[in-house]
């Protein structure tokens, strides 16, 4: 199983990224996919997660209603759209998923951000900085 995201870069605030993971070695369709985020210093941290089955999705109040998280099960890619970017979202994000946790419980880790390591598989992170 693979995970690569990708995407980020430089943005100025208010603007807008699309970051994409796309994943191999799985049927997108039977699990749920996280975004994590770290910014130097600080903790990793759980951004949204959506469940490829029903669609169910899950964000960090830090980013509700600014972030959207979708999925296209043809493609096995997972997408994160960030717009109205802030100097606060600059961070590394990560795509990340575990094939023997339910679909759910992937979604309930990334919002308890503290319980990440428990998620087996990630991608190498991309870099978003947000800054005029």
């Amino acid at each position: 199983v693979q995970l690569q995201a990708s995407g980020g870069g430089l943005v100025q605030p208010g603007g807008s990224l699309r970051l994409s993971c796309a994943i191999s070695g799985l049927s997108l369709r039977y699990y749920a996919i996280g975004w994590f985020r770290q910014a130097p210093g600080k903790e990793r941290e759980g951004v949204s997660c959506i469940n490829a089955s029903d669609g169910n999705t899950y964000y960090a109040d830090s980013v509700k209603g600014r972030f959207t998280v979708s999925r296209d099960n043809a493609e096995n890619t997972v997408y994160l759209q960030m717009d109205n970017l802030k100097p606060e979202d600059t961070a590394t994000y990560y795509c990340a998923t575990d094939l023997t946790l339910s679909r759910p419980w992937v979604c309930k880790i990334v919002a308890d951000s503290g319980q990440s390591g428990e998620l087996a598989y990630w991608g190498k992170g991309t870099l978003v900085t947000v800054s005029s």
